[in-house]
């Protein structure tokens, strides 16, 4: 083998190396799930309980709802914002956090009790300019359980979060974006 054929050789060892790492670093800027370091400057810093940030008031649901765990209330006493942070992750592909910032959904910016299908520069299906009130916990709890049941005929496409902890957590974080 002489030293041209090995210098190929590396070279296309180089070469096939140099592209495994963009097509490897295009995948983690594309498919990113983790919140490294998102939500700077989005309230995150501010020191308050999830309980302090909104008021939940309980519609009677009595003790049909006890047998089901915990209420709406405990769950949101108890909520985690930094892993309502990475729940999130799986609404920033239609949703932006700041003020302003539409996407293929509305902006998130002061959700929590904003007035339902309220923000400018956003067309809102019928379904949801037609709910009328305030998105308070109760109300994006259910929202976010099933958002085509709650409203329906949203053109929104997620299916919702089942788990109640997750609900909760997301909540939380999005009280603090403000």
């Amino acid at each position: 083998m002489d030293t041209m054929e090995t210098t190929k050789i590396v070279g296309g060892l180089c070469g096939a190396l140099l592209i495994y790492l963009m097509i490897n670093w295009a995948g983690e800027i594309i498919y990113h799930v983790g919140s490294d370091d998102h939500g700077d400057g989005h309230g995150e810093e501010v020191a308050m309980a999830p309980a302090d940030i909104y008021q939940v008031e309980d519609a009677g649901a009595g003790a049909a709802n006890a047998s089901e765990g915990p209420s709406l209330d405990e769950l949101l006493a108890a909520a985690d914002v930094e892993r309502g942070g990475k729940v999130f992750a799986k609404c920033k592909a239609c949703h932006k956090l700041e003020d302003g910032a539409n996407g293929t959904g509305p902006h998130l910016f002061n959700i929590v009790d904003r007035p339902k299908g309220a923000v400018d520069g956003f067309a809102f299906s019928g379904a949801i300019t037609g709910l009328g009130g305030n998105w308070d916990a109760a109300a994006l709890d259910g929202f976010l359980t099933n958002p085509k049941q709650y409203a329906s005929g949203t053109k929104m496409s997620f299916a919702g979060l089942k788990k109640a902890t997750d609900r909760a957590n997301l909540i939380a974080y999005l009280a603090t974006i403000k």
